[in-house]
């Protein structure tokens, strides 16, 4: 099948013409040379920052009664530097390939946060902010008003001079803490030497010829994603496993187990000042899921509903295992996905290198892209003049699908493609808002842009090398189907009177809702017809073919959810422990050995590596708690789920709004009723009883 008769061709189309109104300007090309120091990189910033403290010192200044124009309107320019500032020093942390510049970005990162903490604390503005008449403002700001105000208190923004500063100092220590834990993730690419050809036996053929023995006989190699992930899957060797297993999982090991021990003790001391008991108990003051307590309710409802789901599933690999490997008592943590993967061919007759083929990275992109377009009805339109801060980065400008309006009023926003690994860069997978979009509203029925958002993925993909298709596993694409959700929210959010509640603005358990919801989309045969092409003869996917990988993919699901609360209690018990006596490796093996039934490898220290302890703190409960809700926001759709209509309801009900209103609100408007855990726990039960009927 050719690019021409992919779906929404209009999706893909060139445009270097596209520019954008009013553009925030980017580090990464600050005078329109294309090119970054650390010199430029710290002249830009701190111009930045002068930028918000003008428009504070502006709010500070108004004279009169206080309005939403001459107050809140300050408050959120100043916002809106400091978020654009900070998320895109921090995205050159992450991703620049001079080291130099990285190291810049990171020292830069923490001063954005230090003015962030200032201004949180600022009892002049928040007195400020206090002092606008509520009765002016729409639902939107009114939304936006009582959560600023609610963040503040959270802040500690009421305590006396002396414990203001205590929190900011210790505020600016964790932050320093929490990007030393990144970087050192980041930047600790582990080897791993195969002396023996007969250890790789089982890896795909591409895999294979991308790792050659050297001059040697040795074959290296390396913790990157890619070149872990299929080890674990497909190598029959069980000690190549372990050493991958080991590699991977002490990454940043020994050095940030003190750190996160640090960090850890500054949130104690913390949350203790602003009068909670736990970091945990602070950190859901104003979530979604309100306290600590009720999360704890909620992980303690999944374990009792899952737990004998795993354990039959668990049970059936280890009989077909021990079939296969007769004496085998137990299977061991770095032997589980392959196990899996085995079970799952001779169960279903599904071997997940089968579709590989069928997944190459270049039209796994055309297709998530034309997907996107398809269901919410906009157009990419590859930006060939944008700058960026690598040669292998691509952008794209949104634009709507149809509109009776000017060209330039119809653009929606702009996002990057940072997809493949290099030295240096992050070596996970996620999606970073760049810059807030802000509409003026009082132009009349259609507001013109003030400032249009941006966003990028920062990926690690197979592929991007000459001769390398890059061929994708099926959870590779349904890892794309993710982020690609959280960069529709992003853009389709970012169309708001306020930067503050632009795009991902709401609540933190609500953020991996449209990430997870699209996921789901993976399983449509209709539509991987219209994008998975064998690489070599183009001939489709067939729709058997995918009937057997969803039916594979369903199992384990308990299992997964299992490996999730084990992650997430671990998560929720660091936090309220008591730094001081908590053994991060003890509590580490014994709640692995609660919820999970493989055998514990000795060495095994994950959490140093585990980033989402430093940004979701307490709360990676999030994962699982917006699984139910998507899972309830995707069964409104039809079997046929690409072009129903329910997508464009979707659309305007759940992502435009950004956050300009409560997650629980977005849910009601949506579904029309609160949340319900029938379809997670169909989704969960599912195993390998999917219906053919699905497939007509």
């Amino acid at each position: 099948m050719s690019e021409a008769a992919m779906p929404t061709t209009s999706a893909l189309t060139n445009n270097s013409e596209a520019v954008h109104p009013y553009p925030f300007p980017h580090p990464w090309n600050p005078d329109g040379s294309g090119k970054v120091s650390a010199e430029t990189l710290e002249a830009w910033v701190k111009a930045r920052l002068a930028r918000h403290q003008d428009a504070i010192e502006r709010l500070l200044g108004v004279q009169g009664p206080r309005t939403l124009e001459n107050t809140l309107r300050g408050y959120d320019e100043a916002v809106a530097e400091l978020a654009a500032t900070g998320a895109q020093t921090a995205l050159l942390d992450s991703v620049y390939p001079d080291k130099a510049v990285r190291d810049a970005a990171q020292v830069l990162t923490q001063l954005v946060a230090q003015a962030s903490v200032a201004l949180a604390l600022n009892q002049k503005v928040y007195q400020a902010l206090t002092e606008i008449p509520p009765e002016t403002a729409d639902g939107a700001t009114r939304h936006y008003l009582d959560r600023t105000l609610l963040q503040y208190r959270l802040a500690g923004v009421d305590k006396d001079e002396a414990t203001r500063a205590r929190i900011k100092e210790l505020q600016d220590k964790a932050t320093l803490l929490s990007l030393t834990f990144g970087r050192n993730v980041q930047e600790d690419v582990k080897t791993v030497t195969v002396d023996d050809a007969a250890e790789m036996e089982g890896l795909p053929q591409d895999y294979l010829e991308a790792h050659k023995p050297d001059e040697s006989a040795k074959i290296t190699l390396t913790t990157e994603f890619p070149d872990y992930q299929p080890v674990m899957t497909f190598a029959h060797s069980p000690e190549l496993r372990r050493r991958m297993f080991l590699a991977y999982n002490t990454r940043a090991y020994p050095q940030n187990k003190q750190i996160l021990l640090d960090l850890l003790a500054i949130r104690k001391e913390l949350a203790t000042i602003l009068g909670f008991t736990t970091w945990a108990d602070l950190a859901t003051a104003d979530q979604m899921m309100e306290s600590a307590a009720n999360m704890q309710a909620f992980l303690d409802e999944l374990d009792s509903a899952t737990r004998g789901g795993a354990e039959k599933e668990y049970s059936m690999v280890l009989e077909f295992a021990q079939s296969m490997q007769p004496g085998m008592e137990i299977i061991d943590a770095a032997s589980r996905g392959y196990w899996l993967e085995q079970y799952r061919r001779s169960a279903f007759e599904f071997n997940s290198q089968s579709v590989r083929p069928y997944f190459p990275y270049e039209r796994v992109e055309k297709g998530v892209l034309a997907t996107a377009a398809r269901l919410f009805q906009v157009e990419f339109r590859r930006a060939e003049t944008a700058q960026a801060w690598h040669e292998d980065v691509v952008a794209y400008d949104v634009y709507e699908e149809a509109c009776d309006r000017e060209e330039r009023a119809s653009l929606i926003g702009r996002f990057y493609l940072d997809m493949h690994p290099r030295e240096g860069k992050d070596k996970w997978f996620s999606a970073h808002p760049l810059i807030p979009g802000v509409l003026d509203r009082r132009e009349g029925e259609f507001p013109e842009a003030r400032q249009i958002p941006e966003a990028a993925l920062i990926c690690n993909f197979a592929g991007g090398k000459p001769g390398d298709p890059g061929l994708l596993q099926h959870s590779d694409v349904i890892t794309y189907f993710h982020e690609f959700g959280h960069l529709m929210h992003a853009l389709l959010g970012g169309r708001q009177r306020w930067a503050g509640i632009s795009g991902i603005a709401t609540e933190g358990d609500f953020v991996e809702v449209p990430s997870q919801m699209l996921e789901e989309f993976f399983r449509d045969p209709h539509l991987l017809a219209t994008f998975a092409h064998h690489h070599e003869t183009d001939e489709p996917i067939p729709a058997e073919l995918v009937q057997r990988m969803n039916r594979a993919g369903a199992f384990g699901r308990a299992d997964w959810v299992r490996t999730q609360l084990f992650y997430t209690t671990y998560s929720l018990k660091t936090h309220t422990a008591d730094p001081a006596t908590l053994d991060l490796d003890a509590l580490f093996q014994r709640l692995y050995a609660r919820f999970l039934p493989y055998r514990w490898i000795d060495g095994n220290h994950m959490y140093a590596s585990f980033t989402h302890l430093v940004g979701y703190s307490s709360n990676y409960y999030t994962y699982l708690y917006d699984k139910v809700i998507a899972l309830d926001f995707y069964s409104q759709f039809s079997k046929h789920p690409l072009d129903d209509p329910t997508s464009m309801k979707y659309r305007r009900m759940v992502l435009e709004p950004g956050g300009s209103m409560p997650g629980k609100e977005i849910v009601m408007r949506f579904l029309g009723r609160n949340q319900s855990t029938d379809s997670f726990t169909e989704w969960v039960g599912e195993e390998f009883q999917a219906s053919a009927s699905v497939y007509d």
